[in-house]
């Protein structure tokens, strides 16, 4: 009797509980459920559809290497999952189905689902904690309830890190071969080919671990005051591969807590970077434990009485990079070029959506998760509501970015900024984020082009915040 691994977001052998556990209990066999229709349902783009194809291909190879076959079933939404499972179950006498647990509302209803009919059926079903450190609902308050703020959560999160988060698994033994040949991955999901971005945007395991390795090497160091400054690569670069699952969470942070270790220079930028690690933990125990946030509700619930702005041409122009703010604008640039956006830019972007235009944050939501690479749906909820104070955020909602300054502050020579928004190159890094810079230079006295074409800002600023605070306080 076999045993069977389901591979979701977790496209890796090495850390990877449900791999580890059915190879150690006899022949094991892989499957993968390709389910278009559903990721569209949640907004998925080409280049993250096209990055799980790459990372399953490679992990069809890892496999093989293993003498582990991958059979690919086509379910495109997630209520066909479970009768799929079950026939390829009955069809290949499999003793006991594995799989990590996954935490968005959707699919916690699926795995339920899958749970129940097979285990009705005489198949047991063993589930393990693999995408984050600590299962939601395992660091609770002294009152016995989820965390809704970060700060104390981190406190009990990291005092339990070194003690109880268990060690990265190595990648399984090989294991005598199977008469089961693995399904070819077809080449196009939903009209996406797998080569879409791929010279950018590598997906495979190994990729990853040697993306690790070199952050941990040479940057991880610096990270705590490099990470902000959006023209450098002070940042990991795994985010893509934490969303798919090429790495596990874990191994970050083992390798950060093993360069804290050896390196004491190192402690303020590891550390930064395992508090961020908690971040996405935190907003994976959100969705798991607090289900009104998967239905599209703001987390504090009476910002849900809040009257969005509904602003086509604005929210066009936020899209396009055409808002007169050359932060944001390089922001948005960037995001509709590559599918990514450096975090700090993320931030200001999507608090200029929510502060300055007032539009709904699910639109800025649903469009990043329609554009990034590594879109992940706590993660990105999380940013959002945050940056739109309608979610765990501890801090008022008087937290408003001014982008201007935002500029000066972590692009002051301009760098990031000239590099995504090719008009401004003449501009000078001086003179760069005073807006309006769609002037002739003659009014400006500085060394703007005789005419720069670049649009306006499409609003002020200071009337902005004040529209903004007291839309907020209800006076709107």
């Amino acid at each position: 009797m076999r045993q069977l691994v389901w591979f979701r977001n977790d496209l890796r052998v090495a850390d990877h509980p449900a791999l580890h556990a059915a190879t150690g209990n006899g022949q094991t066999i892989a499957c993968y459920c390709i389910c278009t229709a559903q990721w569209r349902s949640h907004d998925m783009g080409d280049r993250r559809i096209a990055f799980q194809q790459r990372a399953l291909r490679a992990l069809s190879a890892e496999l093989a290497e293993l003498n582990i076959p991958l059979l690919i079933l086509h379910t495109p939404t997630f209520a066909d999952v479970s009768a799929a499972l079950l026939a390829l179950c009955n069809q290949h006498e499999v003793a006991n189905v594995h799989f990590n647990d996954e935490y968005p509302l959707n699919e916690r209803r699926r795995d339920l689902a899958v749970e129940q009919d097979l285990t009705a059926a005489g198949i047991p079903v063993q589930r393990y904690t693999a995408d984050t450190l600590f299962a939601p609902g395992t660091l609770l308050t002294s009152g016995n309830k989820p965390y809704t703020v970060f700060s104390p959560f981190f406190k009990q999160w990291r005092n339990r890190l070194e003690q109880h988060m268990g060690q990265p698994l190595p990648a399984p033994q090989t294991q005598s071969p199977s008469n089961i040949s693995s399904d070819p991955i077809p080449e196009s999901w939903d009209g996406v080919c797998a080569d879409l971005a791929a010279e950018q945007w590598p997906a495979d395991e190994a990729t990853a671990q040697r993306t690790l390795f070199n952050f941990a090497d040479e940057r991880m160091a610096n990270y705590g005051t490099r990470r902000d400054i959006p023209s450098e690569p002070g940042t990991s670069g795994l985010s893509a591969h934490l969303a798919i699952g090429t790495v596990s969470a874990r191994t970050c942070v083992a390798t950060a807590l093993k360069l804290k270790a050896g390196h004491a220079d190192s402690d303020s930028g590891a550390e930064k970077w395992i508090a961020e690690l908690a971040w996405r933990d935190f907003y994976r125990h959100i969705v798991a434990l607090f289900d009104h946030v998967n239905y599209g509700f703001s987390f504090k619930r009476d910002y849900d009485r809040l009257q969005w702005r509904v602003a086509p041409d604005e929210l066009e122009a936020w899209q396009r990079g055409e808002t007169g703010y050359p932060l944001v604008d390089a922001g948005m640039r960037q995001l509709r070029e590559i599918g990514w956006m450096h975090n700090r830019v993320r931030m200001v972007t999507a608090m200029f959506l929510t502060k300055h235009l007032l539009i709904d944050w699910r639109e800025g939501e649903r469009y990043f998760m329609q554009q990034l690479v590594d879109g992940d749906f706590p993660s990105n909820n999380g940013g959002w509501q945050w940056s739109a104070s309608v979610g765990t955020d501890a801090a008022p909602y008087f937290r408003i970015f001014n982008p201007a300054s935002q500029g000066e502050r972590f692009d002051p020579k301009g760098i990031y900024v000239k590099r995504w928004v090719a008009e401004l190159d003449a501009v000078s890094a001086r003179q760069l984020f005073k807006a309006p810079l769609s002037t002739p230079a003659a009014s400006q006295g500085d060394l703007l082009a005789e005419e720069v074409t670049y649009p306006a800002p499409i609003v002020d600023h200071k009337a902005a915040r004040e529209r903004a605070l007291a839309f907020f306080k209800g006076d709107d």
